[in-house]
């Protein structure tokens, strides 16, 4: 019964949040329409690249860069994008992406960042746009070690948790 006391019993509770937390992540990129917004957050280099493959069939499509670094970012883009760069946090991209959806009047629109980032990221963006369709896109976290794997969706995880219970920022 030693391994029912009060930090056992926590640490299994997160460990099994974690294993939820990446079960629920979205694997696959949802259906890009040819007329769809696609906002790309920066932070990985992994992004932008994905964003471009997944729009080379849609010529037309809108492509915003959003976040710190983006001008950067851009510079490697085969297609027209759009840049936000004042937003520094997950957060400040998600209410960057609202100015824009609220101005330009979209009612749909597609999310790239990295799949361990989706979660949150997403919960963020339905957050300041409930009413607002949003299709994930996420960038797989290819070609990196187990070990930093993990590491990059333990620190998103806890980046969720304190997301939930109201702390936004930081």
């Amino acid at each position: 019964m030693k391994f029912l006391t009060p930090p056992f019993v926590v640490l299994g509770l997160f460990v099994i949040g974690g294993m939820v937390f990446k079960s629920y992540a979205p694997r696959t990129c949802g259906e890009i329409m040819p007329d769809d917004s696609l906002f790309v957050l920066t932070g990985d280099v992994r992004r932008i690249p994905f964003a471009m493959r997944q729009v080379r069939q849609f010529p037309d499509t809108d492509i915003y860069i959003i976040g710190a670094g983006a001008e950067t970012a851009a510079s490697d883009a085969d297609h027209p994008v759009l840049i936000e760069s004042e937003s520094k946090s997950t957060y400040q991209n998600a209410l960057a992406i609202k100015n824009i959806v609220e101005t330009t009047g979209l009612d749909r629109i597609v999310i790239v960042t990295t799949e361990d980032h989706m979660n949150r990221a997403e919960h963020l963006i339905r957050h300041e746009l409930p009413t607002t369709e949003i299709v994930t896109c996420p960038a797989t976290l290819y070609g990196m070690p187990a070990t930093k794997r993990l590491e990059r969706w333990t620190t998103e995880y806890i980046k969720y948790l304190v997301t939930l219970i109201g702390i936004k920022e930081g």
